[in-house]
């Protein structure tokens, strides 16, 4: 059982100081994450890795309620996801208050989700589209955001489903598809 597991275990069952030794086991990762995520953001962009690490950890073990991650692939799902909610959140702020809520025609090039440079529109634009993909294919959501958002590879996020990689790149090519579309029927 790896250190992480171990301590992510200790939180589930009540451990108070868990959390304070779960941070610098998983920091470096979260960083990395964190990184890459912020540079597929456009230039300009005022919240930097750290940041986005601490608010996602604040969130993920900050709260009073213990968690009950499976184990470190459940805990890296729920930090790339707390770290989509953190960009969107700061998306929205930033439409609020520089762009007025307009909203401006989307496409993906090549259907490449995973490396395109995307805007705070884009951003809401797809969070929105990735929200309603859940409700059609809850898994399908998921490799979304472990790719997109968390940075994973295929295989990496296959992984963290528990699923092959095989089914992971037939989902991931569903996935695609069906945003695409719904994006395009978004911006008409």
């Amino acid at each position: 059982m790896s250190d992480v597991t171990r301590i992510l275990s200790q939180i589930r069952s009540g451990d108070p100081s868990a959390a304070e030794k779960l941070l610098p086991l998983v920091y470096d990762e979260l960083r990395k994450l964190a990184a890459a995520r912020l540079a597929q953001e456009k230039p300009g962009q005022t919240l930097q890795a750290t940041a986005l690490v601490h608010e996602a950890y604040v969130r993920l073990a900050g709260g009073e309620q213990p968690q009950n991650w499976d184990g470190r692939g459940h805990f890296f799902a729920a930090a790339a996801e707390a770290m989509r909610r953190i960009l969107i959140e700061s998306a929205r702020r930033k439409q609020r208050e520089r762009h007025g809520g307009g909203r401006k025609r989307l496409t993906l090039e090549d259907l490449d989700i995973a490396v395109e440079d995307a805007g705070d529109d884009k951003l809401l634009a797809l969070s929105e589209a990735i929200d309603s993909l859940a409700a059609a294919n809850a898994r399908a959501a998921e490799l979304v955001k472990l790719r997109y958002f968390a940075g994973l590879t295929g295989r990496e996020a296959a992984g963290v489903l528990n699923i092959s990689p095989r089914k992971a790149d037939q989902v991931w090519a569903y996935a695609r598809a069906w945003l695409l579309q719904h994006l395009i029927e978004m911006s008409e």
